[in-house]
């Protein structure tokens, strides 16, 4: 009797492990290169911890501020200069975490997170879906859903 029990722990135990491993892996296609909706910059989104995402500038089109920027930025290197934090605005662009902390939920849902905003240095609550089409759907928004802007992301072929 004590062996059927402990087979069927062991049943049960390893169909627990793969059903988190199918759910893991699921919540995994949200991982790669994405071009943002004008494609001028790339975000790469990878692991950050169990089941959370985040994501970082790895690209810009236009590095370097325009030179007819009207601050004394004109032609450098794109730095994160709306940062509400002083001691962050002479951070590159380029390198960025913008995404943070999202969670994968088994509906196909992504959310919890916040994403960054590094052209007005504002930061929102976020969510994400993968729609039939294959673009990532960034939702930002303030308190709730309702009141927010969804952007379209493009994923980069490799």
């Amino acid at each position: 009797m004590k062996i059927r029990w402990f087979a069927l722990i062991k049943l049960l135990a390893a169909f627990m492990m793969s059903s988190a491993a199918f759910a893991d892996s699921k919540g995994d296609a949200v991982l790669g290169v994405w071009f943002t909706p004008d494609s001028d910059s790339e975000v790469e989104i990878y692991h950050c911890a169990k089941n959370n995402y985040c994501g970082k500038v790895t690209w810009l089109k236009a590095p370097n501020f325009p030179l007819d920027d009207d601050t004394s930025f004109a032609g450098k290197l794109k730095v994160d200069r709306y940062n509400p934090d002083e001691h962050r605005q002479n951070d590159p662009v380029v390198g960025k975490e913008i995404l943070q902390g999202l969670f994968y939920s088994e509906d196909s849902l992504w959310h919890d997170g916040e994403i960054y905003d590094p052209k007005n240095g504002k930061t929102y609550q976020c969510k994400a879906t993968i729609t039939s089409d294959g673009k990532l759907e960034i939702r930002g928004f303030i308190g709730i859903s309702l009141i927010g802007r969804t952007s379209a992301w493009t994923r980069r072929s490799s």
